[in-house]
């Protein structure tokens, strides 16, 4: 036998082991869907009434440039309408994230190897998912039909995975990007009233955050609330994107509102019940910060991070979390200012002492503790200049963008929690630039509440003067 000809049998070998090994992975890490992986959906199409989509008891709409999408029914009809009613937007957000992927990863194989051992890793990741939760994402598997994806992964395993991304990313994200600002506001007594939307919030219980997460503008633009109704449970509100009624950022009816921030410590696990679904199990069961604390701390977690809960008395919780550490709480009525860095148990942990040391956890933290020191009775519009904030620790200016300041341009959504009035105030495209456009949950999550084909009120805090003098567009074009 040649040397040439040795050669490509040993590589016609080494392909084939290789392609055995990858299907051997794909086998053991199925997973199956709940019973037998086939449900009936609402009829469709989807049928426009006005300004509305409507399909089965859900509907879909937009509030200023915000998808605004009532979910109600069994769980699968609340994942097909999902997936129904906002599928383009759903294989965009999909579309930008294996781009991404790609880009960080060219070489082919290399990628392969990732979702591989990834898929193989988590496995069992579905099986921390509440029954009810595996059904809804059964219900938008079965909407997302065809699936333009499958050759990455079956549609109900992919859907499971993109669920727990957060807390995946967080087992491997090592990156000094980490981010999040959450500000907590107590009310003061009386409330002030006036013709203005500051006067008429003053005095109010707050909750505002940034969440910093650099996954592309589709993002960004087509953020969506999420309005969901689920039988035996108290309605809320979720802020996301396209496809993800999991909460990173939410509110219930009752004024529970709460918001989930990236921190490292401890060892990350692969079972357990992913983030977004504890927090979504708070929303539904809690009508006091004591409440939802109780349900957080009794969940298994996957990942390290910190949820930060107020009412509308203003108790305000930061629940400190970490796989295999009992939940750390601190509490308080006072203003408060929170970033990425534990300050309970798990500060002493090295990976959160790399955390301070290498990102700007601390720096934000420091200039976000004097703006809450300045505070006097803010109404939404200063809480909403408090996360477009863009000074240094020390007030000092810094250029736009640095990944020191509260707003460092990276936003995927911005929202301004009204628990006194439970109002849900969510910023618009760009970032934290654009308007924030309100939401009434006392009407829009009231019993019997039914939208009707037209045109719904937009109701804003004014766009970022950033934004509206052309400065953005300068520097997304190079200039400083």
């Amino acid at each position: 036998m040649t040397r040439a000809r040795k050669v490509g049998v040993a590589l016609t070998g080494l392909v084939g082991a290789l392609f055995l090994t990858r299907a051997g992975c794909m086998c053991a890490s199925r997973m199956k869907p709940p019973g037998d992986g086939v449900v009936s959906l609402p009829p469709g199409p989807a049928k426009r009434d006005g300004v509305l989509l409507r399909y089965g008891e859900s509907w879909l709409r937009k509030r200023g440039t915000v998808w605004e999408l009532g979910l109600s029914g069994p769980p699968t009809a609340r994942g097909g309408a999902v997936s129904t009613l906002l599928r383009k937007q759903m294989v965009d957000d999909e579309q930008e994230l294996y781009s991404g992927f790609e880009k960080a990863v060219p070489f082919a194989p290399a990628r392969w190897a990732i979702m591989d051992l990834g898929r193989f890793g988590y496995r069992h990741v579905d099986q921390g998912i509440p029954e009810p939760y595996r059904w809804e994402i059964l219900g938008i598997a079965t909407g997302f039909q065809p699936d333009p994806f499958t050759g990455i992964m079956p549609s109900y395993q992919r859907f499971t995975f993109l669920y727990a991304v957060y807390d995946i990313a967080l087992s491997f994200e090592k990156s000094p990007l980490i981010g999040c600002t959450t500000f907590t506001v107590p009310p003061s007594t009386p409330a002030a009233t006036g013709d203005s939307l500051e006067a008429e919030s003053k005095g109010h219980a707050f909750l505002a955050r940034n969440f910093d997460f650099e996954a592309g503008d589709p993002f960004d633009r087509d953020k969506v609330v999420y309005l969901v109704r689920e039988p035996d449970r108290i309605p809320f509100a979720s802020i996301g994107w396209p496809g993800f009624v999991g909460v990173v950022s939410g509110m219930n009816r009752e004024g529970v509102a709460l918001v989930v921030h990236g921190g490292r410590a401890s060892q990350p696990k692969t079972t357990g019940i992913p983030v977004v679904f504890s927090l979504r199990e708070a929303l539904g069961r809690a009508r006091t910060t004591e409440e939802a604390v109780a349900v957080l701390s009794a969940h298994d977690v996957m990942v390290s991070h910190i949820v930060i809960v107020t009412d509308a008395s203003g108790d305000t919780a930061v629940v400190e979390r970490a796989p295999g550490k009992a939940a750390f709480v601190r509490r308080t009525k006072a203003a408060l200012a929170t970033t990425n860095h534990f300050e309970g148990p798990l500060m002493g942990d090295p990976r959160d002492t790399e955390v301070r040391a290498k990102t700007s956890t601390l720096a934000r933290r420091k200039r976000g503790d004097a703006l809450v020191a300045k505070l006097d009775r803010p109404g939404v519009a200063s809480m909403v200049d408090l996360l477009r904030d863009k000074k240094g620790p020390d007030g000092e200016d810094i250029p736009l963008g640095d990944r020191r300041a509260i707003d460092a341009l990276i936003a995927t959504h911005a929202v301004v929690f009204d628990t006194t009035a439970r109002t849900v105030w969510v910023s618009e495209f760009p970032h934290v630039m654009g308007r924030f456009v309100r939401f009434d949950l006392r009407t829009l999550l009231a019993d019997g509440y039914a939208p009707t084909g037209a045109a719904p009120e937009v109701v804003t805090v004014p766009a970022d003067p950033l934004l509206t003098s052309g400065g953005y567009d300068l520097l997304r074009l190079g200039y400083p």
